[in-house]
């Protein structure tokens, strides 16, 4: 038999733990060990067999965990390649699309150990090359297969991939299927920022998980999200079925109060007062509802109809305006930011409307083109209160509670 510099083993586990090296889906039964041993470069034998390896001193075995042959891998364990004589040139692990599974070296590359995020259901090819002490060079060849997932979990993400948002934007991400294990899916999320700042994830389901900074967004930071989630068990045998990176930018400071009893409205742009506008608000029976409210979103011309807040044609206080002018959405429930020129009358005075703000033809434009969405509209004055989850009512909890709803608090 030739002599090589490293001799390559295929083991399934490592010895110290002594299991069997494929993964099985839960609750079912391990395969058969797989150690795979020869004494022969790149040889390997089938599973549950196993050879003396080289006595060449020069040589080594490789292990590479999972084992060769492997099926029904958890997608959440890393792949590791690891020798005890020699080094590890280069390593690639691929699917069966071709993408690439990131790993690094150990500091005296005698191990390779990849990202714990391969894909749910995949074929995964693992190539390549060692050096033995003498100099000889080996291959290093492995296949395997990943667990078929039965539900995948997939995100969506607000804000946008490049957008600008104001300084109380919530960072909103949506599960397609519910998440049981909860902190397993959190700790595969991350957070930068171009300027340090504190902040918690919080979860509002079993599918939502929203994060926001104990304290409003500074003005201009440019933030990261990290949604690495391929691989991941979220519970119940749903997994992770790919990962996505999410950046936004935090536009100017925008922070707007609004006095229901004295009918105004003050606008600070960057920490100074802007303007102050005359504004109604709603009559009894609609009331406005107090609390921090975010601009969700903003329409320059939007129709209006009672009926979708359950007020029917026929009823003295049905309506139907087809043009509402710079329209800013602020609840879930149908209140908004508008310019109103029917109300004029009543601006600075009087609480007229079903619920909304509103203000001048000139106000509202003026207001429209200052802010953006995910901008904090400060609401005092009235004895209703916003309900959870009708709008983006992160600022009105505590940072206390909202701490308390993140998994790893």
């Amino acid at each position: 038999m030739r002599k090589h510099g490293l001799a390559v083993v295929g083991i399934c586990a490592l010895l110290l733990v002594g299991t069997a090296c494929s993964d099985t889906e839960a609750g079912g039964s391990p395969s058969s060990g797989a150690t795979q041993t020869s004494g022969t470069p790149g040889a390997s034998t089938s599973p549950g067999s196993s050879s003396s390896p080289s006595e060449n001193p020069a040589s080594a075995s490789i292990s590479v965990v999972p084992a060769k042959g492997a099926a029904s891998v958890k997608p959440d364990q890393p792949v590791t390649v690891s020798t005890t004589v020699g080094t590890l040139k280069a390593i690639t692990l691929k699917d069966d699309d071709g993408d690439k599974v990131t790993g690094s070296f150990n500091a005296d590359r005698t191990k390779w150990t990849s990202t714990p995020q391969l894909k749910p259901g995949a074929s995964y090819k693992l190539s390549g090359t060692a050096e033995g002490t003498d100099g000889a060079t080996v291959p290093i060849s492995s296949t395997f297969k990943t667990l078929k997932a039965a539900k995948s979990l997939k995100a969506s993400v607000a804000p946008l991939n490049g957008e600008t948002v104001g300084v109380a934007m919530p960072i909103q991400i949506y599960w397609n299927n519910p998440v049981k294990d909860r902190a397993a899916v959190e700790k595969r999320l991350s957070v930068k920022t171009s300027v340090p700042v504190t902040g918690s994830w919080h979860w509002v389901n079993s599918k939502q998980v929203n994060y926001r900074p104990m304290n409003y967004w500074p003005a201009g930071t440019k933030v990261t999200v990290d949604i690495a989630t391929q691989g991941v068990n979220a519970g119940s045998n749903t997994w992770g079925t790919a990962s996505r990176t999410i950046a936004f930018n935090i536009g100017k400071s925008v922070v707007s109060k609004i006095n229901v009893k004295t009918h105004s409205m003050t606008v600070t742009i960057n920490g100074k007062l802007a303007r102050t506008i005359l504004i109604t608000a709603g009559k009894d029976g609609f009331t406005t509802r107090s609390g921090v409210k975010v601009i969700m979103e903003k329409f320059t011309t939007k129709r209006m109809d009672a009926a979708t807040v359950g007020i029917k044609p026929g009823d003295p206080e049905y309506y139907n305006i087809s043009n509402v002018k710079w329209a800013e959405r602020v609840t879930s429930s149908g209140e908004f930011i508008h310019g109103a020129p029917w109300s004029a009358g009543s601006q600075g005075s009087a609480n007229v409307s079903h619920g909304c703000v509103g203000m001048s033809l000139k106000d509202a434009q003026w207001y429209f083109a200052q802010t953006l969405r995910g901008d904090p509209v400060i609401v005092t004055g009235t004895t209703r209160h916003m309900e959870p989850g009708n709008g983006w009512t992160d600022w009105n909890t505590t940072w206390a509670n909202y701490k308390a709803g993140s998994a790893l608090s």
